[in-house]
C-alpha cells in the first residue's frame, strides 16, 4: 500500500460519516423501497480513494471460479495474498464505526459483523458472467447469528447500467425485478431473509465489474419468526426448465442443511480472521 492510501480507520471514518451526512434520506429509503427493503449511497469515497481501491484488485485468475447452473463468477477472501488497500477496503465494513451507522439507519442495535468474510469477499463478472435469483444462506458459517444485511460496493469506473453486471431484487414470486445498476464508488445495502431473492444479471460487455461485499449478522431476524435455509436458487421467468431444476436443487440443499448443518461450514469462502 503506498503512503498515500489511505487506512482501514481512515476509510472506516469517512464512509461512516457519509453515512451520518444521508441517514435521513437513507432512513426513508429504506422504509419506503420495493420489494425488498434497501438503500443506496452514490459517491461512498473519494474518487481518487475508489480508483486505488479498484486498482489494487488481484489477478482475477488467482480468485475462487464459480461456473454452474446457478452462478457464473470469481470471488476470493485471501486477504493475506492481497495488497493492503483490497484488505482495508474489505474489513473497513466490519468495524464498529460503520456496523453503528447502518444500524442507525435501519433502527438496529444488534448488527455483527463477520471478519471470516464467509461467503463474501471480492468478487468479478466477466462477460457472460451472472448470478441467477436466490435467497442467501439464512445464518453465518456458524449456525449461530441471522444473515441480515448484504452489503455490495460497486468499484469499476464507467460501468453504465447498458453494461449489464446490475443487481436485481425480486418480488417473492421472482417474476418481476427492481434493477440497481452498479454505478462505480456506490455501496448498496439489501435486507436479507427468507424473501429476499436477489440475482445478477448477465455482463454484456466484454469487460470485468467488480464489487466489494460484506454480510452483517444479528442474533434475531430483524422481523418476523425464526427461520433457516441454505443459499437457494432459481431460474428466472423465461427460464421455465432451469427454475424447475433449480428449485428441485433447494430442495436437496436444504435438507441436507437441516440434517446436517456441520456442512455449511465445509468451504474454500471464509477466512480465518488474523486482523
Amino acid at each position: 500500500m503506498s503512503s498515500a492510501d489511505p487506512s482501514r480507520p481512515t476509510l472506516a471514518r469517512t464512509i461512516a460519516a457519509r453515512i451520518d451526512d444521508l441517514s435521513g434520506a437513507l432512513g426513508d429509503q429504506w422504509r419506503n423501497s420495493r420489494p425488498i427493503p434497501h438503500f443506496v449511497i452514490d459517491d461512498l469515497l473519494p474518487d481518487s480513494t475508489a480508483r486505488a481501491i479498484h486498482a489494487a484488485f488481484p489477478d482475477i485468475r488467482d480468485l475462487l471460479h464459480r461456473s454452474s447452473l446457478r452462478e457464473r463468477k470469481k470471488a476470493g477472501v485471501d486477504l493475506e495474498a492481497y495488497e493492503d488497500l483490497v484488505s482495508d477496503a474489505l474489513l473497513c465494513f466490519q468495524t464498529s464505526d460503520v456496523l453503528e451507522a447502518i444500524g442507525r439507519v435501519i433502527g438496529s442495535d444488534s448488527l455483527h459483523g463477520d471478519p471470516t468474510l464467509y461467503a463474501s469477499g471480492v468478487s468479478v463478472m466477466e462477460q457472460q458472467d451472472f448470478v441467477n435469483p436466490h435467497i442467501d444462506n439464512s445464518h453465518d458459517g456458524d449456525q449461530r447469528l441471522y444473515r441480515v444485511l448484504n452489503l455490495l460496493y460497486y468499484t469499476t469506473p464507467g460501468w453504465s447500467i447498458e453494461n449489464g453486471g446490475n443487481l436485481e431484487l425480486w418480488d417473492p414470486d421472482v417474476r418481476d425485478p427492481h434493477v440497481v445498476p452498479a454505478a462505480f464508488n456506490r455501496l448498496v445495502v439489501m435486507a436479507t431473509n427468507q424473501d429476499s431473492w436477489h440475482s445478477v444479471n448477465p455482463v454484456l460487455v466484454p469487460r470485468a465489474r467488480w464489487c466489494v461485499s460484506n454480510y452483517y449478522f444479528s442474533a434475531r431476524p430483524l422481523e418476523g419468526d425464526d427461520y433457516q435455509h441454505v443459499t437457494t436458487f432459481t431460474g428466472r421467468p423465461e427460464e421455465p426448465f432451469k427454475r424447475l431444476l433449480l428449485r428441485l436443487d433447494g430442495t436437496v440443499l436444504n435438507a441436507l442443511g437441516r440434517g446436517f448443518p456441520f456442512l455449511t461450514r465445509l468451504t474454500r469462502h471464509r477466512r480465518r480472521p488474523r486482523d
